[in-house]
């Protein structure tokens, strides 16, 4: 499988705090991988790395074979890295029409956008039958939809999801997994899922990584990750910044 996305001796600081070990990371085409840890171990810290909304000390950050360690986040989302983040983040008073259009901001060709959009309300049923509704009245499940939507709007080749499923009813988890894995098998979209909840987030995913303090301590296929008895152990890391 060709890397889409690969993280390569890579670390980051906070001040004197070494937040990111010299860490190594990839993604392959249309690939799901799970990025687990506790809190405090760097998932947010990665994710926030990855978007180029934290500067790297040192080490290289490729897309697509392109070297985007110092890119601006505008420049990775135009180069097909897109974001859901944690707690969805929708706008409230804006229309869920009006929120995917905001998934669109660095695209020009007004025709294509057209098109993405009667696609995202096919794909999404739900948020077609609310395009006109207010977000914040949308239920989290509907939220969480229209943010996977929204990010989708960009022409995305990856997309990061920091907790997905957070604050979410235990019966729209399974909902929102099967929706993950519907975007990746149907659009061909290459997923990296940040989760606490190692048995969920291994569940979709083909492979692994596991954080602890800033280091990833265990890596591997998700199946070798969901029987290994570390997976806990790595997970009780000390405090540090996330």
């Amino acid at each position: 499988m060709t890397d889409l996305l690969s993280l390569d001796d890579v670390n980051v600081y906070y001040g004197p705090f070494h937040a990111l070990r010299g860490n190594n990371l990839t993604v392959g085409e249309g690939e799901i991988v799970s990025l687990l840890g506790g809190n405090a171990s760097g998932k947010s810290t990665t994710m926030k790395t990855i978007l180029g909304l934290v500067k790297v000390r040192s080490g290289t950050i490729h897309l697509a074979g392109r070297d985007i360690t110092n890119a601006s986040t505008n420049h990775r989302v135009r180069a097909g890295i897109a974001s859901v983040p944690e707690a969805r983040r929708v706008f409230p008073q804006m229309t869920v029409d009006e929120n995917l259009l905001v998934g669109a901001y660095t695209r020009r060709d007004k025709a294509g956008i057209a098109e993405d959009l009667e696609r995202m309300r096919d794909h999404f049923p739900r948020l077609a039958e609310r395009r006109r509704q207010e977000a914040g009245t949308l239920s989290g499940g509907e939220q969480q939809m229209l943010a996977f939507a929204r990010a989708l709007m960009s022409r995305p080749k990856l997309v990061c999801m920091d907790e997905p499923t957070m604050g979410l009813a235990p019966q729209l988890v399974d909902q929102v997994l099967d929706e993950i894995v519907r975007i990746n098998s149907e659009l061909g979209v290459a997923v990296l899922l940040v989760e606490q909840q190692a048995e969920l987030a291994l569940s979709i995913a083909s492979r692994g990584y596991v954080l602890a303090t800033g280091e990833i301590v265990l890596k591997g296929a998700a199946r070798e990750l969901l029987d290994n008895p570390e997976i806990q152990e790595a997970y009780l890391g000390k405090a540090g910044q996330g």
